[in-house]
């Protein structure tokens, strides 16, 4: 298996069946795209061979929602050789997901729920992070969850059992700016102190979304522009991170892939005016070109 570092990807948009269209008659300023791996593990149809058409075209990286890394049921064996045929059919950058858990007893709840951070649960994970490295043949990158509660259990902060956990088993680390910025505000810390604590060599994605604010909570929703303050939040990301690969993710009020690019251009000069005034454009630890 091997542990080099994923190669910058530039920025990207989550691939969306309703852009597959403009994707494949144009040349949109995209440098990527990342595809929800759970809407093409099937033997055919449309949607895997629309996937094999834009993978001829462009780098892609495999994000799952079900993998439930954190869950105490056994994993779905199933699940886990569709997962390793559709890695190996499309030669994904890399292959990620979250976090969390998201089911028991059988029951998929849809969702991205978040895990007690104690030392237990981190032993727990470790295991299953290396169960699954193991059964596909390459390391796997994790991403930070939004949350809404947490747990009188944890024995440490979220970033401690991230930081520890990639440690421990390899594993490379999608950070969610919106996600960061929503846990913040819900329970009271310091984004600024999440940063800084995330072991930057590990970062091989950041993702850009959109929220629902009502004002006491803020809700992970993928249905709105970035707002300001994530932007920012990105703008301290990149300069504690440096050139890691970008993407703009949307699940619901979708807009045309136009406006896509046109929002994710704003990342793309963020980032290339920290380079600029910081002199970080050669910083991409362990990259290539």
């Amino acid at each position: 298996m091997s542990l080099q570092k994923p190669k910058y990807l530039g920025f990207g948009l989550g691939l969306r069946p309703q852009h597959y269209g403009d994707i494949l008659d144009g040349t949109p300023k995209v440098d990527w795209f990342e595809a929800i791996s759970e809407n093409y593990m099937v033997p055919g149809g449309k949607p895997l061979q629309m996937l094999d058409q834009i993978r001829d075209r462009y780098p892609i990286v495999l994000h799952g929602v079900s993998l439930s890394i954190a869950s105490t049921a056994p994993f779905d064996d199933a699940y886990l050789a569709n997962l390793k045929s559709l890695a190996e059919r499309t030669e994904p950058e890399f292959v990620s997901d979250h976090l969390c858990w998201t089911g028991v007893h059988g029951v998929n709840l849809h969702d991205l729920l978040p895990v007690p951070y104690t030392n237990e649960a981190l032993d727990h994970v470790v295991s299953r992070i290396q169960h699954v490295q193991d059964y596909i043949g390459r390391p796997i990158a994790l991403e930070n969850v939004s949350s809404y509660v947490q747990f009188d259990q944890s024995e440490m902060s979220e970033w401690d059992f991230i930081s520890e956990m990639t440690k421990r088993t390899g594993c490379w680390l999608v950070f969610d700016v919106n996600n960061v910025f929503v846990s913040a505000f819900n329970h009271g810390y310091d984004a600024q102190t999440f940063i800084d604590a995330i072991p930057a060599d590990r970062v091989v994605q950041f993702h850009l979304a959109g929220h629902e604010d009502n004002m006491t909570h803020i809700i992970d929703t993928h249905d709105a522009l970035v707002c300001d303050e994530v932007w920012e939040l990105y703008r301290a990301s990149v300069r504690r991170f440096g050139r890691v690969s970008t993407i703009i993710e949307r699940d619901d009020n979708i807009p045309p892939l136009a406006d896509m690019v046109s929002e994710l251009t704003i990342a793309r000069d963020i980032a290339d005016e920290i380079f600029r005034e910081e002199n970080l454009a050669d910083r991409s630890v362990g990259a290539t070109a």
